[in-house]
């Protein structure tokens, strides 16, 4: 997840927020559809009964013999503008009438029993395309029975439904949307699980690590096509990684025979600086193949849980290669903050490690000064070792680059640049890094066991 981008998209964000939005758009249309349904089976005049019961309110009155009245007030007035064909009949329980507008001839004779009906749909009579409806209203004055019509209109009808039944969607949108948005993203994340377990798998392949592959299992259905091409791909690269590595052994292991009998011929060459030129040369040819039969046959290093005492192999390999250091114009000490420090590891790769170390001393400390080898413990049961020159020191834009196979500061430098890459490579076998600090005064390398 490094490398990811701002153009990355979340595919736990992408699918919560589309299929949150797919639900409000089910919901929203399932709302509408009903809508629309009840617009087509209830009587077009159901947007005109909100207006019109609002209209009476102010409308309705009583004269001064205490008889009912329709009085054309603001609000009468602007509902008539917006339906000239406006007309309504209006009668109380006891059965006193008011109208207002022309009725109908098919609904004039039906006026006198308008007190008797609370609530009416008539409409789809042979005779006639008038629609016509009879609700009950109350208002100030008390209740009742209006029989009304006039332009009827469906669009208007939608919206009067729409408005009457917000007592049903707006509880349902309130309880169900913030459930839909907490509930989504969790039943999302559960079935993304087993793709995330797969990235954090990933990232703990190592290339060196052979055999490694993905699960299969617990994964999406849609995702086991990607994680299989990718242990497709990982067999043949180990495939390739193992043909290359039975090259390089084979090529070290066939340079020792050709580097033994130049060796053989040189010894038997006279004293002189020729023969001490070759030699140097043989010796360094050697070197190199043996650093390249370690740099490979580390890979295959099984010996890791061995016990072993890094304060005897430190003082090992200090006086095996004092005579070299001394010889090239060193002083060469070991210090040791303690008498035993053992750890699980490999016997044969550690002392390689620093054997490489104080090699590399040697070849870069500029032949002179003190080579410091030192041991110490770790609270948390690892060690560190580090080997000290007191040479020019690397320049700041080579020191992680040493590091790197057959990389070599100076291009006349004596290794073949495997050394550093071998202790780097042992110590991450064993769990651990290196690091490396340098200046005017020396170079500092030490490795760090955990």
């Amino acid at each position: 997840m490094r490398g990811a981008t701002k153009s990355n998209l979340s595919l736990w964000w992408t699918l919560s927020w589309q299929l949150s939005i797919v639900f409000v758009a089910v919901v929203a249309t399932v709302i509408i559809g009903l809508c629309i349904y009840a617009t087509s089976i209830l009587s077009p005049n159901e947007g005109m009964q909100v207006q019109l019961t609002a209209a009476l309110e102010e409308a309705l009155t009583r004269d001064s013999q205490g008889r009912i009245a329709i009085a054309d007030s603001p609000r009468l007035k602007s509902f008539k503008a917006e339906n000239n064909r406006l007309w309504f009949f209006v009668a109380t329980p006891s059965g006193e009438t008011a109208s207002y507008g022309v009725i109908p001839a098919p609904y004039a004779d039906l006026a006198r029993y308008v007190y008797l009906i609370k609530d009416a749909d008539i409409r789809g009579a042979s005779g006639t395309t008038e629609v016509a409806s009879i609700d009950r209203v109350d208002t100030a004055e008390g209740e009742y029975r209006v029989m009304y019509g006039g332009n009827a209109s469906r669009s208007s009808a939608f919206l009067a439904i729409l408005g009457k039944t917000y007592l049903i969607y707006t509880p349902l949108l309130a309880i169900a949307l913030p459930g839909v948005f907490l509930t989504i993203p969790r039943v999302v994340a559960r079935a993304l699980a087993g793709v995330k377990d797969i990235a954090s798998k990933a990232s703990e392949i190592e290339p060196r690590r052979q055999g490694a592959r993905l699960p299969v299992d617990g994964i999406p259905t849609e995702i086991a096509p990607l994680v299989i091409a990718f242990n497709g791909t990982l067999e043949r690269l180990e495939n390739e990684f193992k043909k290359r590595q039975r090259f390089l052994l084979d090529a070290a292991h066939e340079l020792r025979t050709p580097i033994a009998i130049m060796q053989t011929r040189i010894d038997g060459m006279p004293d002189g600086r020729e023969r001490q030129r070759l030699l140097d040369d043989v010796a360094r040819l050697g070197q190199a193949a043996e650093q390249l039969l370690d740099f490979e046959r580390n890979d295959q290093a099984a010996d890791l849980d061995e016990p072993v005492d890094l304060v005897e192999i430190a003082r090992g390999v200090v006086a095996d290669l004092a005579p070299l250091a001394i010889g090239a114009g060193y002083q060469i000490s070991f210090q040791s903050e303690i008498e035993r420090l053992e750890r699980k590891g490999s016997p044969s790769a550690l002392p390689r490690a620093m054997s490489n170390l104080v090699r590399n001393a040697i070849d870069h400390g500029g032949n002179r000064g003190m080579i410091t080898v030192s041991v110490s413990g770790s609270p948390f049961g690892g060690g560190r070792i580090s080997v000290a020159d007191e040479g020019p020191g690397i320049p700041a834009e080579h020191r992680e680059l040493v590091f790197e196979p057959f990389y070599r500061v100076t291009p006349k430098s004596k290794g073949a640049g495997l050394g550093l890459s071998l202790v780097k490579q042992i110590a991450a076998n064993h769990g651990g890094e290196v690091g490396i600090e340098s200046g005017a005064t020396g170079t500092r390398v030490t490795i760090e066991l955990g």
